[in-house]
């Protein structure tokens, strides 16, 4: 009862259900907040953190930035989702909060496109060496064909593509990745594809920012080549799968094309069957099958696995 009372009193307050209509529509920053609202950073900051207090909204710290949304689960999750309906949908005030928010959206794609520009010649390049991403992406759909995934963890998460692709076949998902560039453009794809049960966060995939056994499934698509220890990633994905859980490997099978440890900063020049098999086994893994997609010259393979 109090944890109600509470939440109803944290959201008793016209900015403050502004707010919760705002970030129902996803992660926004206090300076991003202050602009639609045309309140000040201290005021603005207050309300959220009372928000945040009785469980009506999430708090993602990212560097020098803070990021908030909606609470994702518990009684404030509950209770917040529970009053949305209730806001007027013609009200004056909600009409131009959605407007501003809308331009606040539309500059924050334009800085992404502008970084993913500028950068997309090396993903380009390794693309046209190695199978169609629409195969890897309909390989990946097919692993989860008949799985109940509530929680979904895409680590190394990038441009936020996998979670994009496997939305509609998921409750939630959140991506990891340490690139706060990289986050833009992900949060950029995601707002536009609609993907509103999905989030990005700023984490270091050997450490991720998640409970133990909180997901049913997770993906590490092309990232491994660039760990240092990638043992160490799949251990982690391992702690944070739920018993009966799914991993997802996406990776390259063995090559010998320097250019990519040169040029596009691979640390390993693909993966081993057996190597993943150790990893996996490590970690508390057992080995669910491959599936290899030839491409020219380099190899796709999706490396499957469940926790006991």
């Amino acid at each position: 009862m109090e944890r109600v009372l509470s939440g109803l009193r944290a959201a008793a307050e016209p900015t403050r259900l502004r707010l919760l209509s705002l970030l129902a529509q996803g992660d926004l920053t206090v300076s991003e907040l202050t602009h639609i609202l045309g309140q000040s950073q201290p005021r603005v900051s207050r309300h959220l953190k009372l928000m945040c207090d009785s469980g009506l909204l999430d708090r993602f710290p990212e560097g020098a930035w803070v990021f908030y949304r909606l609470a994702a689960t518990g009684a404030g999750a509950d209770l917040a989702r529970s009053l949305l309906p209730m806001l007027p949908a013609g009200d004056t005030t909600l009409t131009l909060d959605r407007q501003r928010l809308d331009q606040v959206r539309a500059a924050r794609a334009a800085r992404a496109q502008t970084y993913f520009t500028e950068n997309a010649s090396r993903w380009d390049q390794i693309r046209s060496l190695q199978v169609d991403d629409a195969q890897v992406e309909q390989a990946l759909v097919a692993t989860l064909a008949g799985r109940q995934v509530a929680d979904l963890v895409d680590m190394g998460t990038g441009t936020g593509r996998i979670l994009e692709v496997l939305a509609p076949h998921i409750q939630r998902g959140v991506g990891i990745d340490l690139s706060r560039e990289m986050l833009a453009v992900a949060r950029a794809n995601l707002e536009r594809a609609g993907c509103r049960h999905c989030m990005v966060r700023q984490g270091d995939i050997t450490q991720l920012p998640l409970a133990d056994s909180s997901a049913d499934a997770v993906t590490i698509h092309q990232v491994l080549h660039y760990a240092a220890e990638p043992a160490r990633v799949v251990a982690e994905a391992a702690r944070v799968l739920r018993p009966g859980g799914l991993l997802v490997l996406v990776d390259l099978a063995p090559h010998a094309l320097e250019l990519l440890r040169d040029q596009h900063a691979h640390r390993r020049l693909g993966f081993s069957d057996a190597e993943v098999d150790g990893w996996l086994s490590a970690a508390g893994l057992k080995s669910d099958g491959q599936t290899r997609l030839a491409g020219d010259p380099l190899t796709v393979v999706l490396w499957r696995a469940i926790k006991s």
